[in-house]
């Protein structure tokens, strides 16, 4: 490589994905110097289309990614299988107004926006091929070793390697993962007429959940739709996913099951088992620190698993800004504010979608019907979208004040 490998400005990355890519844009961005290793021949995000929040945005085009015409802009709503419509989730227009983005989410093919984020790389940043090992640390700086290249030495060595990390393993023992007890089928195809504009649906039944939103992939129209059951480490994987999950999109109100006959099983359904480690106190120990999946892998109810990684790496390195990497207190420092701002958030994001996943997929058949019934006819469900889902995000996106493209 021929870029510049300062001590107290090296950063080595251990995992290509977004939120190891984040990190990177974001460093470089502050004068330091780093490598990314990643283990596959070359960095691919997993499953189809993914939601992206507008604080996520703002860090997009704060690296340098033109958000025009990115992604679908899209009003959520949720409903029960029938088609009743049970809330909708509100706007913050302060959000709005400072970023100069309208709404909370867009849709996006998850391999499009990971390609924009890997196009803003510097050449010779990236390693892959690279299969991490083990680290040692010294006062000063630490040793990456991989299981087939030279070892390497950096200041810090930030894990992002994934729900499997093991970066994080050696780091803070046995992540103890579990099951979260579902399963989601993502899927996407092109677009096509007669559905509401900028519109996406939620929708349970009894026990699945089958959902819609529009979304962009290299700016050309399309529709992101998964499905979400109940699931185990125990439970046989269906030999016909198309025939399994048309029969359960076929329990739902039009316009799901206008969805199959447009979308190719083959390339454009990704089947993921969600798998959970029980909530870390701190992220990092030393001179390493992690970030994503690592060390807070999410389900799909916070709608949020890319955007969380992308955030991290964007505050990791602007505590990480202007410090001097040698000095082990620095780097403490810098880890503990990222912790402060990062750890509950996240945390609470994560406890709060597992526990939507119980709510709406594994409640009895008589509490389920109370569920519904309630759902239904109260405001309830509105009341903690609003309370636990965004209050704190919009509290977040607020005080992300260099980002506003708009001033008080």
């Amino acid at each position: 490589m021929n870029h510049s490998w300062r001590k107290g400005k090296r950063v080595a990355i251990v995992g290509a994905g977004p939120g190891g890519v984040s990190a990177a844009l974001a460093l470089i961005r502050s004068g330091f110097d780093v490598r990314i290793y990643e283990r596959m021949p070359e960095p691919k995000p997993l499953g189809g289309a993914v939601l992206l929040s507008t604080p996520v945005l703002a860090i997009l085009r704060h690296y340098g990614i033109d958000i025009h015409n990115f992604g679908s802009y899209t009003v959520t709503e949720f409903g029960n299988s029938k088609g009743k419509l049970r809330a909708t989730l509100p706007f913050n227009r302060e959000v709005e107004r400072s970023f100069g983005i309208p709404g909370w989410h867009y849709g996006v093919l998850r391999a499009s926006a990971f390609a924009r984020m890997l196009e803003l790389l510097p050449g010779g940043i990236l390693e892959a091929g690279h299969s991490f090992a083990s680290y040692s640390e010294t006062e000063s700086d630490i040793r990456i070793e991989f299981e087939n290249h030279a070892p390497v030495e950096a200041d810090i060595l930030i894990g992002a390697d994934g729900v499997h990390s093991k970066v994080s393993r050696q780091a803070f023992g046995d992540p103890e993962l579990f099951h979260a007890g579902v399963r989601v089928w993502l899927a996407w195809c092109d677009y096509f007429d007669g559905l509401p504009p900028n519109t996406g649906r939620i929708s349970h039944s009894r026990t699945y959940q089958a959902s819609y939103f529009p979304m962009l992939h290299d700016g050309r129209p399309g529709f992101e739709w998964w499905v979400v059951e109940p699931s185990s480490d125990k439970a046989p994987v269906p030999a016909d996913a198309k025939a399994h999950v048309s029969n359960i999109v076929r329990q739902f109100a039009d316009p799901m099951s206008r969805f199959l006959d447009r979308t190719d099983f083959s390339t454009q359904m990704f089947r993921w088992e969600v798998y959970n480690r029980p909530s870390l106190k701190s992220w990092s120990s030393g001179r390493v620190v992690c970030l994503g999946d690592a060390v807070h892998p999410v389900s799909p109810y916070a709608a949020y698993g890319m955007g969380m990684a992308i955030e991290d790496g964007y505050f990791l390195a602007k505590f990480l800004a202007n410090r001097d990497l040698s000095q082990t207190e620095q780097v403490s420092q810098a880890f503990r504010q990222y912790e402060m701002q990062r750890v509950d958030y996240c945390n609470h994001h994560v406890e709060f979608a597992r526990t939507l996943g119980k709510v709406f997929h594994h409640l009895p058949a008589p509490l389920a019907f109370i569920r519904d019934l309630v759902y239904d006819h109260t405001p309830l469900l509105q009341k903690t979208l609003s309370k636990d889902y965004l209050a704190d995000a919009e509290k977040a996106s607020l005080a992300l004040k260099e980002l506003h493209v708009n001033s008080a």
